[in-house]
């Protein structure tokens, strides 16, 4: 069974809520997936998991978000280029730019996606949930 690691970071909830709907994709595609709050998460753990959907919102000037969540996938940026890997997030402004620079710093990291990157507008509707649990589902 896949062991899929599903690590956020969420000021409002809107990331968490797409986080929790990307598990429940990878565990209706059969994995064992495992909801983590980015500070709840060491990159030492990362042995453990096959997978892993990295969800941050946009910060401030469209960047991931640098206290809690920056920190640790840098730490763990080196250990996913032989894993599956996604990436998630919510924004309230701009136009995703900070998921296309967090895109393409995973493409120079060698970390190659295995789907579509996620992004919603404020609170995740129907379509994004939908989204995120397709998301889940391609790293099975």
């Amino acid at each position: 069974m896949n062991k899929v690691a599903v690590i956020y970071w969420s000021g409002t909830g809107n990331t968490e809520a797409m986080a929790q709907a990307v598990a429940k994709g990878a565990q209706g595609a059969g994995a064992s997936a495992q909801l983590y709050a980015v500070s709840d998460f060491s990159p030492a753990q990362a042995a453990q998991y096959d997978a892993f959907a990295l969800g941050c919102p946009a910060m401030g000037s469209e960047a991931l978000e640098d206290g809690e969540f920056e920190p640790v996938y840098q730490s763990l940026k080196a250990s996913l280029a032989d894993r599956k890997v996604a990436l998630f997030g919510s924004y309230g402004w701009g136009d995703g730019e900070w998921m296309r620079s967090w895109e393409a710093d995973c493409a120079d990291a060698g970390i190659t996606l295995a789907a579509e990157s996620v992004i919603c507008n404020d609170a995740p509707d129907d379509e994004a949930l939908s989204a995120c649990k397709a998301l889940g589902a391609a790293l099975v």
